[in-house]
């Protein structure tokens, strides 16, 4: 619902806007969380906001619109192509001090002083890497990470326009100890303009990511200092899944254990062979782009649009596929030609500040197009092949991506899963969440030539997009310069589908708003509520549904799924691989709505795990259930 304000003159318009924006920042300092506000009836439109006004003087501007001429947010113009695109920053292997433990640590940090947060302990620890049940030491690769505020330019340094505070991950080993004390103990940020950062990890070497929570109270208007990370399509036991409900505070830190081994290496493919080599799990399931995000319930989308995300690719030279090296397995462009991209839409204040609209419930959309935390930035290519890992950060906007040359992608994963065979495709669609591999030969550019990626999707609201393909926006300017060695290839073939088993059992779940809210099976989420209890090593099938007007991405932890299919029908080719996002309900695939039935499995791994729409404001306000794994 949207109260329009009529006055058309745009000095006027931005001087509402404006108000509105600072009055969302005056509720969030009376630290009532949106729950609280939804009750009083505030996110619900002007009889919530006068009834707000008679207790506290209360009265904002409603300024996110429908299409019928009411006041739109409108951030400060930018200059575009003037900033590079950042290249994430690659992690980097450190000593931990305390040494990890099976249990949660009871030894305080060496680099911070913080100690452990309650936790399960670690699930199979000697099989990967733990050193002792009892005794701590851990023999795979280590990292550190420090949750801290940190002063980012979005705009050029041309536009003249203030920083924004984001939280971030910072990899402690690249931190000096002075600065590092200065931030924790500060609570203000010391650090600018950081890349986000790149985890490139193995199969068969587990990894203890270390996890340490520096953020202030203070959140100029949104977020809040208590995380949680989830390693999004990880196979990964549910104490270091980073799951909805197992936050912690600042002071504290975490040890997430992520095993990388593929699935089924306790049940179905206890070893599985490809390329003349035999490992553990089934090597169908072989994945190559995860990311890292925060899940904090009700916070997630907030936590995220500031800044607390980071790139997770998984190579797999153990079966000489995905190496990382053009010389070797698949020849997959790598190293520098290896690019992963993040987008997320973004709304700042007429000052130029970062902007989170609390009381938006449909779906957050920006007018300024962010990649890798910079408007509209530039690349410069070598005419070679690049392999560029696109991810949508959300929290709402769906993406359909061209090359404004008209050249095709060559797609060779969905959610960062090879699929069969390379497909050649003029657009690639992708919602909140999903990941897409694509290479692009810049061979047959001349240097000097301007090449734009470009989204071309109508999406006037939260709501989803229309599937209308309209004029086009350019994101990013790839800007062709001299050639380069290239080593790499567009191999015939990538890496077959996993076989499907016998089923042990059904489930629905459909998903759909009431009373402003977004519920699953009539249900709003509640942290304290199991929803479904499949049992260990099983596979079912599952029927998503949508209420209709909507697209939800629907995001399920633990295992990928395939989709069966749409509204009863074959999936389109791109959809006929490993998946973890799944579009449904409006704009699904073109213009059509759709549900869909999956097949899933439940492998390896005991606990609890969400299923939820990944629209993260969908998602926070209760879209979202946890079920469990059970012997």
């Amino acid at each position: 619902m949207a109260i329009r304000i009529l006055k058309t003159d745009r000095r006027r318009k931005d001087e509402l806007i404006g108000r509105y924006m600072q009055e969302i920042r005056d509720i969030v300092k009376t630290r009532l969380d949106r729950r609280q506000l939804l009750k009083m009836g505030l996110v619900m439109g002007g009889a919530g906001l006068m009834a707000m006004q008679g207790m506290r003087n209360f009265g904002p501007y409603w300024a996110h619109a429908d299409d019928d001429g009411g006041l739109r947010l409108r951030s400060p113009p930018n200059a575009p192509f003037v900033d590079p695109l950042p290249i994430p920053q690659t992690m980097q292997p450190t000593a931990l001090n305390p040494a990890p433990t099976r249990d949660p640590n009871p030894v305080a940090s060496a680099l911070t002083g913080f100690t452990e947060t309650r936790r399960p302990d670690h699930q199979r620890w000697t099989e990967f890497g733990g050193a002792s049940d009892i005794e701590p030491g851990f023999t795979g690769t280590r990292y550190e990470i420090v949750e801290l505020p940190v002063e980012h330019d979005f705009y050029p340094a041309s536009d003249g326009l203030p920083s924004s505070t984001i939280w971030t991950y910072v990899d402690a080993a690249t931190l000096e100890a002075a600065t590092l004390n200065a931030a924790i103990r500060g609570g203000t940020p010391v650090l600018r303009n950081l890349s986000p950062l790149r985890t490139q990890a193995r199969y068969g070497e587990p990894i203890v990511l270390r996890i340490h929570n520096a953020l202030p109270t203070a959140n100029d208007g949104f977020g809040i200092n208590q995380t949680t990370t989830h390693l999004h399509n990880g196979h990964t036991a549910s104490e270091s899944d980073g799951g909805p409900v197992q936050f912690y505070d600042f002071g504290q830190f975490k040890d997430f254990h992520y095993a990388n081994a593929r699935a089924g290496f306790s049940s179905t493919h206890p070893t599985s062979s490809l390329n003349g080599r035999t490992v553990i799990g089934d090597v169908r399931e072989t994945m190559s782009f995860l990311w890292l995000h925060d899940h904090r319930f009700d916070f997630t989308a907030q936590n995220v649009y500031k800044g607390l995300l980071a790139f997770y690719t998984l190579f797999s030279n153990d079966i000489l596929l995905d190496t990382g090296d053009e010389t070797t397995g698949l020849r997959l462009p790598s190293g520098e030609f290896d690019i992963p991209m993040v987008f997320g839409d973004k709304v700042f204040d007429p000052a130029g500040r970062l902007f989170f609209d609390l009381f938006n419930l449909d779906g957050i959309l920006g007018d300024k197009y962010t990649v890798n935390g910079k408007i509209q930035p530039y690349l410069e290519v070598k005419r070679r092949k690049y392999r560029f890992r696109f991810l949508d950060g959300g929290p709402s906007r769906v993406y359909q991506f061209f090359l404004s040359n008209g050249q095709p992608f060559i797609q060779i994963s969905n959610d960062g899963n090879l699929l069969p065979r390379p497909l050649t495709r003029r657009s690639i669609r992708v919602s909140a969440a999903e990941r897409v591999d694509v290479i692009v030969d810049f061979s047959s550019a001349n240097a000097g030539d301007r090449i734009y990626l470009q989204n071309r999707l109508e999406q006037k609201d939260g709501r989803g997009p229309t599937g209308k393909i309209v004029a086009p926006t350019n994101v990013v300017e790839f800007r062709v310069v001299g050639p380069a060695q290239d080593d790499s290839q567009i191999p015939a073939t990538l890496l077959d589908l996993p076989a499907r088993r016998p089923i042990v059992r059904r489930r629905e779940w459909e998903f759909e708003r009431s009373g402003g809210q977004w519920e699953i099976n009539d249900r709003l989420f509640h942290p304290a509520v199991i929803s479904a209890f499949p049992k260990q090593n099983t596979a079912e099938v599952w029927t998503l549904e949508s209420g209709g007007g909507w697209q939800h991405p629907i995001h399920n932890h633990l295992e990928e799924f395939q989709i069966l299919s749409r509204d009863g029908e074959r999936v389109p080719v791109e959809e006929q691989a490993r998946k973890d996002v799944v579009r449904i309900g409006q704009a699904a695939i073109g213009t059509d709505n759709s549900d869909v039935k999956i097949f899933l499995q439940f492998r390896d791994w005991l606990g609890d795990y969400p299923l939820h729409c990944h629209n993260t404001v969908h998602e926070d306000h209760a879209m979202m259930l946890r079920w469990q794994v059970v012997p």
